[in-house]
């Protein structure tokens, strides 16, 4: 009650002057607004502000797609493939029903647009700034003191306790001024913690923000040189009319954020011998989704033993106080890293023995079908790029690709005695606090099973008429991949068509511009109810089997 008391004279003493009541009440009125503003935001679940977000960047790119014009008159996308496409985009899943070719150097651009702030980082990067809100500052003109109005109780008093031993100014400060009582020391002592929590969060966003930056412009130069400097490649882009600057930044955009668009119609098909190329992309695939982790906690270590800032030291110390879900612990990263790896090393040894000398190889050299073998399954996880038609590979390949497709970017081999360390304190908890909806929640396969049978119930007319095309195995392929935002299909070919039509050109689209609208939307829900997955992976726990 003290602290209230002290915080109300200090007040009273700055609005006092009848020359600063004004500009009192005017910062104290806006401070209620913004105050208001961060409650709501906060109280909101997660799962619908990031619905909204992406439903709202998904019409904000159809219209700008629809706006700009297509790169020649003589064919422009029906609305619902630009629509698919925009989601697509937004969503980073990749999945195409219109070649990409037929979008112009604008259209490009906003697609990059879209790529770039609907990818994980970026979003992640969003959400630790509306985190940071949970920590209003207000500091005194006068007196230099500064409040925080939500006062954060998360850390734990080890964790204060180790902050005071770093021996910051504000430690000092409560050192030197004497409380009162214990009651004003505890309020002190909270401020401080969340003072230095507070900071450690600004840190953490700068280095989000600088892990960002570095990886897309370094990554854009380095792509861009290669493609300067190989002949291969820069008539590949010259014949297709497309600007190196453009093919730079869009595809290491999408690379980074797993969403696998590339500019032209072959994906990396047409670049399958261009090894440099491919090699320049793989650590992008890697450090924007399933290294994430890994490497950001590498990076803020690094940084911590350069600069000695505390807040570094913070974050690392108190990775789960600090509200951004991909910073992991060090065994934690160490064993996501070796599973990364391991399961990259299982579907090379897989991918070489069945398709080393299969049609989709013919033409390239050992080396070249090694990269690209490489550059194949570094890709099956979730970014979809390809170097060889899915169609023409074996099914058992398929398979792994499908399982690695549904597979969390973060899934890792954690010891049972490590899963019991960190999630059995709150298990009681979180079963006795589960709401009726939770209970009535499916698990992940129970919806994709869903999926896959309204896709089948709108395209059965096809499934009849063109099985070889249609058949479940290359839907399930679709609905997985849309689900992983993967982008991987199978595509559509006229020569596999049991009554041909002359009308039928084959072209680089994915197998879903052959659906129906209603199958399109259907992809649509998948494609959102994927990037949202995260939020439902503990779905399905109230069925009991047995």
């Amino acid at each position: 009650m003290r602290s209230f008391v002290c915080f109300g004279r200090k007040l009273e003493s700055f609005c006092g002057d009848s020359r600063t009541k004004g500009a009192c009440f005017k910062q104290s009125y806006h401070g209620v607004i913004s105050s208001s503003s961060r409650f709501l935001l906060l109280k909101l679940n997660p799962f619908w502000v990031q619905l909204a977000y992406f439903i709202v960047l998904s019409l904000i790119g159809y219209g700008a797609l629809n706006i700009a014009k297509p790169k020649t008159d003589s064919f422009r996308p029906k609305n619902i493939d630009v629509f698919f496409t925009s989601v697509s985009a937004a969503t980073v899943s990749s999945m195409s029903t219109v070649e990409m070719e037929v979008f112009s150097n604008t259209q490009l651009i906003i697609m990059t647009t879209l790529m770039l702030i609907g990818g994980e980082v970026f979003v992640s990067m969003l959400g630790l700034l509306l985190a940071r809100s949970r920590f209003p500052k207000k500091q005194h003109p006068e007196n230099n003191i500064t409040f925080f109005s939500i006062p954060n109780n998360s850390l734990t008093s080890k964790s204060i306790t180790h902050q005071i031993e770093f021996g910051t100014d504000s430690c000092s400060t409560v050192e030197n001024d004497k409380p009162d009582s214990d009651l004003e020391s505890d309020t002190k002592l909270s401020s401080m913690t969340d003072s230095l929590q507070y900071s450690a969060s600004r840190y953490l966003c700068y280095v989000v923000l600088g892990y960002l930056l570095v990886v897309h412009i370094g990554g854009s130069s380095l792509v861009s040189m290669y493609v300067s400097l190989v002949p291969s490649a820069r008539n590949i882009l010259k014949t297709k009319a497309i600007q190196i600057k453009t093919f730079s930044i869009f595809t290491v955009v999408s690379t980074f954020a797993n969403c696998g668009f590339v500019p032209t119609n072959e994906n990396m098909i047409i670049f399958k011998k261009n090894s440099g190329l491919l090699l320049l992309l793989i650590p992008q695939i890697l450090l924007g989704n399933t290294l994430y982790p890994a490497c950001l906690r590498v990076l803020i270590w690094l940084l911590e033993k350069i600069t000695k800032r505390v807040e570094l030291g913070c974050i690392l110390k108190n990775y789960k106080e600090m509200g951004y879900s991909h910073l992991l612990s060090g065994v934690h990263c160490s064993l996501l890293a070796a599973t990364v790896f391991g399961f990259i090393l299982v579907q090379l040894i897989l991918f070489c023995s069945m398709e080393w000398n299969s049609e989709a190889m013919d033409g390239l050299s050992s080396y070249q079908k090694f990269v690209g073998s490489l550059f194949e399954v570094v890709n099956s996880r979730h970014t979809g790029e390809s170097i060889v038609d899915l169609s023409t590979i074996s099914s058992a390949i398929l398979v792994l690709f499908v399982v690695m497709m549904y597979l969390p970017p973060y899934t890792s081999l954690l010891p049972t005695t490590y899963q019991e360390k960190n999630s059995g304190k709150g298990q009681a908890s979180e079963n006795h606090g589960r709401s009726i909806l939770e209970c009535l929640l499916f698990s992940q396969l129970s919806y994709l099973a869903i999926f896959i049978i309204l896709i089948c119930i709108t395209e059965r007319e096809k499934i009849k008429e063109d099985p070889l095309n249609f058949n479940v195995l290359s839907i399930a392929i679709e609905v997985i991949s849309a689900y992983g935002n993967v982008g991987f299909s199978t595509g559509y070919s006229c020569k596999r068509q049991v009554k041909p039509e002359s009308s039928c050109i084959d072209t680089w689209a994915g197998f879903v511009g052959r659906w129906s609208n209603m199958g399109k939307l259907i992809l649509v829900v998948v494609m959102f109810f994927g990037r949202l997955k995260k939020f439902h992976m503990k779905g399905g726990k109230a069925w009991k089997l047995s």
